[in-house]
């Protein structure tokens, strides 16, 4: 069955809204009321809320702008459409601005008068979709929902509570998937005077050079070989709100000098283009690389690093805050049981154990991914070993406590995590592992074959 919309018809004319109503009752799905006047049409308001208002503009006592004024105030969400039999453009701006939809001049036909109806009402429900959308994404993406009991955690939470409200630049260093997005769009949605405003991510690493500064800043039709039409920029859409720069430690040189412009003096031009764009840009840039070092070697502009990291942050790696593995392994678990539509609730102590005993290389992400894995996996309601992915399992039979172990075998366990460790970090190569633990390179072949380490030869 279709929905029905409810017109309000606010006219002094009877005949007016006679003819109206016989136009909206041929569409089946609009419900005509009358109301004679401004007063009438307030005190209509202060009893039940329609759909849609239209509304004349010349009637006795209080005329149609004065009751929309009221209108807006007090039913801001409510579409007035106006109308005139004396319509100027003077009166159709001055309602426009007061927050009218549109303006229709008498006489006008049934079509038109149905199709502005119909848009004003598909405008109406669309706003409040968007609306809806954004409520959402700011509860998803309040604090609250960021699990975090540990020490470091609580040491990130309190420092991002001292800027959420102000403007400053904010610096997020820290491992891949340690949630540095899930942070920055926290600070956004937590502030204020930017929450409702657009949130925009850009991945440095994942753009060339040659399009990455038209992803930042536009450019103008023709300004080079294939821009066919004329782009706006992240810089220009994140206006009023806050842009999300991750891997900013992957920019190019030539790019770092107009971010750092943009930083400065909040404004930029676009690609191939001369006027000056002014911006009002909150700025948060992450990275996963050692960015002192990256100045060190000439890879990164010194100045741009102290505009960026006015107030830098450091996500903990999963490894520091391993108390927090339990309460996010449960929160995962029921978020894709859930979604499975599966009675998986609880995860088995020996799994648990496991868990805890898992380094994290791939930090949150990894650990989200083992247990949406292990929710697809598992047979009864609850996770059990068997269910948890092959490293974690490998791992955490090494790492679980056995006090029957003798001394020497749990020194060969430390070297063992300690190879292996210096492994994951120079991506298997023997050469910078064995200069990293102060070993020659055979000592590293002998015990990765004796260990089960992967290495690049």
């Amino acid at each position: 069955m279709k929905k029905k919309y409810r017109i309000l018809i606010v006219d002094d004319d009877r005949n007016i809204r006679r003819m109206i109503e016989i136009h909206l009752k041929k569409e089946k799905i609009y419900i005509p009321l009358h109301a004679s006047n401004g007063e009438a049409c307030l005190r209509f308001l202060r009893e039940d809320v329609p759909d849609l208002i239209l509304l004349d503009i010349q009637m006795p006592g209080i005329d149609g702008i004065e009751t929309l004024q009221q209108i807006k105030q007090q039913y801001s969400r409510i579409p007035v459409i106006m109308m005139s039999a004396h319509g100027t453009i003077d009166i159709a701006v001055r309602s426009m601005k007061m927050g009218a939809y549109d303006f229709i001049t008498k006489p006008f036909s049934g079509d038109r008068l149905l199709i502005t109806i119909r848009n004003a009402i598909e405008n109406n429900e669309l706003r409040g979709e968007v609306e809806k959308l954004r409520q959402e994404l700011q509860e998803k993406y309040q604090f609250k929902n960021i699990v975090g009991q540990s020490g470091p955690m609580q040491d990130v939470f309190r420092a991002v509570n001292k800027v959420i409200d102000s403007s400053v630049t904010v610096l997020l260093q820290g491992e891949s998937g340690t949630g540095k997005e899930l942070i920055a769009r926290a600070i956004h949605y937590g502030s204020v005077k930017r929450k409702n405003k657009p949130f925009v991510a850009v991945n440095c690493s994942a753009l060339p050079e040659s399009l990455l500064e038209s992803e930042l800043f536009g450019h103008e039709k023709g300004s080079f070989t294939g821009a066919s039409n004329k782009r706006i920029g992240k810089f220009e859409l994140a206006d009023g709100g806050t842009i999300f720069l991750d891997e900013i430690g992957e920019m190019s040189p030539a790019t770092q000098v107009k971010v750092l412009r943009v930083l400065q003096e909040r404004e930029f031009e676009r690609v191939g283009g001369n006027d000056l764009i002014k911006v009002d840009v909150r700025v948060i840039a992450a990275t996963n690389k050692d960015i002192e070092e990256a100045i060190r070697k000439g890879e990164f502009r010194e100045d741009l690093f102290y505009r960026l990291a006015v107030f830098p942050i450091r996500i903990p790696p999963l490894r520091e805050r391993k108390e927090d593995v339990p309460i996010m392994a449960q929160l995962f678990l029921e978020r894709y049981a859930d979604r499975e539509g599966k009675e998986v609730r609880e995860i088995s102590s020996d799994a648990l154990e496991m868990l805890m005993a898992y380094h994290w290389p791939g930090n949150v992400r990894e650990l989200e991914n083992a247990l949406e894995r292990a929710v697809l996996l598992a047979s009864s309601n609850e996770v059990v070993v068997n269910d948890l992915p092959p490293n974690v399992r490998v791992i955490g039979e090494r790492k679980v406590v056995d006090t029957s172990k003798t001394l020497n075998t749990w020194i060969e366990k430390l070297e063992e995590e300690a190879i292996r460790k210096a492994l994951l970090e120079c991506e298997g190569n023997v050469s910078l592992t064995a200069r990293k633990l102060g070993i020659g390179r055979a000592t590293i072949y002998r015990k990765a074959k004796k260990y089960g380490l992967p290495i690049v030869r």
